[in-house]
């Protein structure tokens, strides 16, 4: 499965991943997704919001166990955030029934479409939708950078945007969702440990920064007599670093848009977008607003004018406790007889929050969720310096097995 998987949407210059929703790559891995189903037997669905569905059992029993990732990808992405998850569920369901387990509830594995938010700027698109957390509304609204708007992407790749829409009826069917994951972080490397399972997500968001100056000649025009909202929105940059040090947060302006964007021009306008995380609420508010107070404080000087939009946001997650629970009994604890197929010899798993988003941590309003994580031993991630070891892998889909087989079979 990972050698089919890899070659799609990798670019040949960056050797990153560049599969945005909607493209004839994000195609190429629903049509991966669709083989893997049909190769196993499984019933495909591809749900009203561009969500990918595989399904051992009837779909509308309820209690249904689900598991999945997402195949997109953020700009020169990795190979591992996101597709491991998916990979590993397909692998894990296989693992179970070599083991010859009898499945006591339906199983799905899924994936979720436009989870980066590469595209159109807001993450976890497909299971904001169906969560109700984005409404149609406001999803027609979204555009990429060419100015195309999400419905006209879906339409070019075959997708009705009309059915788009919340799905309750599909939540309220799923007893769990467990995402496999990549760590974005070096704790299990640090830790020793291949897997770990998530305690929590931490709060996070994004923020459009637009300083507004004047444009003018780079080459005429004195340095005391410039509007140049370049230099602001540097200022701004340092600032976010010092307000994420001293709060023990993170804060990063990753993306950026110039007017006119020409090497001999004053910028008229520099657009920043600022992404920032940390552990608990009020300290994400309080480097916030750090930053802010900061860049209008060095606009006011330099007569730059600055808006800042919030574009997205996501509170703390704290998955399910019950839940997260029964993970670590079911990992931490015995094979339950001398005729299982289950991993045994883990003595403890650690818990761990991040920083990073998820599905899991937008479904967790909706429905009981819970996220395993692989180590990684570098703990870069959204690069092509993104990686994981095959034995770790393999120890991933052993305890996701582990977990598919305590929940779903009886």
């Amino acid at each position: 499965m990972w050698r089919d998987l890899a070659p799609l949407g990798r670019d040949a210059t960056s050797h990153g991943y560049r599969r945005y929703a909607w493209t004839a790559a994000d195609t190429d891995c629903r049509a991966w997704f669709r083989a893997q189903a049909e190769t196993r037997g499984l019933a495909y669905e591809l749900d009203r919001n561009g969500n990918q569905w595989a399904w051992l059992g009837d779909p509308l029993a309820g209690d249904v166990v689900v598991t999945g990732s997402h195949l997109d990808s953020v700009p020169d992405g990795g190979a591992f955030d996101g597709p491991l998850g998916v990979v590993s569920s397909f692998a894990a369901l296989d693992e179970v029934r070599r083991r010859g387990a009898r499945f006591a509830r339906p199983l799905a594995v899924t994936n979720f479409g436009d989870e980066e938010g590469a595209r159109f700027g807001l993450a976890c698109v497909g299971s904001r939708l169906t969560t109700g957390q984005l409404t149609a509304e406001k999803a027609y609204e979204l555009r990429d950078g060419d100015g195309v708007s999400l419905p006209r992407a879906m339409e070019a790749a075959g997708h009705d945007p009309a059915t788009l829409g919340p799905d309750p009826g599909r939540l309220a069917r799923i007893g769990a969702f467990v995402e496999l994951h990549v760590e974005q972080g070096r704790a299990l490397d640090l830790s020793g440990d291949p897997v770990g399972i998530a305690s929590a997500i931490w709060p996070h968001g994004r923020w459009r920064f637009d300083f507004h100056g004047e444009a003018n000649h780079a080459g005429t025009t004195r340095l005391t007599d410039r509007r140049d909202p370049m230099l602001t929105y540097a200022e701004t940059v340092l600032a976010a670093r010092r307000e994420a040090e001293l709060a023990g947060a993170l804060a990063t302006f990753g993306k950026i848009s110039v007017e006119p964007n020409g090497v001999n021009a004053i910028p008229s306008l520099v657009r920043g977008w600022l992404d920032s995380r940390a552990a608990d609420q009020a300290t994400l508010d309080t480097v916030v607003a750090g930053i802010e107070a900061a860049a209008r404080e060095a606009a006011e000087r330099a007569g730059i004018d600055l808006s800042v939009v919030r574009e997205s946001f996501t509170p703390v997650v704290e998955f399910e406790h019950a839940l997260r629970d029964e993970l670590a009994r079911i990992l931490a604890g015995p094979a339950p007889g001398p005729t299982s197929g289950r991993a045994s010899g883990r003595t403890s798993v650690p818990v761990l929050g991040t920083g990073a988003g998820h599905d899991a941590g937008i479904l967790s309003g909706s429905i009981p969720t819970a996220m395993l994580f692989v180590r990684n031993p570098t703990g870069v991630s959204h690069s092509p310096a993104e990686s994981a070891a095959e034995d770790d892998c393999l120890a991933g889909v052993l305890a996701l097995a582990d977990v598919l087989e305590g929940l779903a079979c009886a």
